[in-house]
């Protein structure tokens, strides 16, 4: 009986152990990026607003007086084909922030090279400043 608990127990052990951790902190902000690209692409504004946007930067975007998914409209309405190359990703060691290189672009613009900034939230990870 000793032997079969002990069994059993080192058996829980070894299969918690080999449980799927889930995306490192970095695939998670590619993958926010990823999806920053894609919105702004398809001028899916209200995602941008809704699923990239950190809280706080979307408090700062209304602060103009408009809704974040109008202010970014106006922002993007004539920006044709844009582009976003994710390059380098740092998190901080305590995994409280972010930063990424990124490449932007679009038709009739000169490509940029700008630090995106990102903060965890609940359920991943959000872009808290552009620049």
């Amino acid at each position: 009986m000793r032997r079969r608990l002990a069994a059993a127990t080192l058996a829980a052990a070894l299969l918690a152990g080999c449980g799927d951790s889930g995306p490192s902190a970095e695939q998670q902000v590619r993958t926010t990026l990823g999806e920053f690209g894609r919105a702004t692409a398809a001028k899916d504004y209200q995602a941008l607003c809704d699923r990239v946007f950190a809280p706080q930067l979307v408090r700062k975007l209304t602060q103009i007086g408009l809704p974040c998914e109008v202010a970014m409209q106006q922002s993007f309405e004539k920006v044709s084909n844009p582009r976003l190359t994710i390059g380098k990703v740092t998190v901080a060691g305590d995994e409280k922030s972010a930063k990424a290189e990124v490449r932007t672009s679009a038709t009739g613009q000169a490509p940029s090279q700008d630090t995106v900034e990102l903060v965890p939230v609940k359920d991943g990870w959000r872009v808290s400043s552009l620049g």
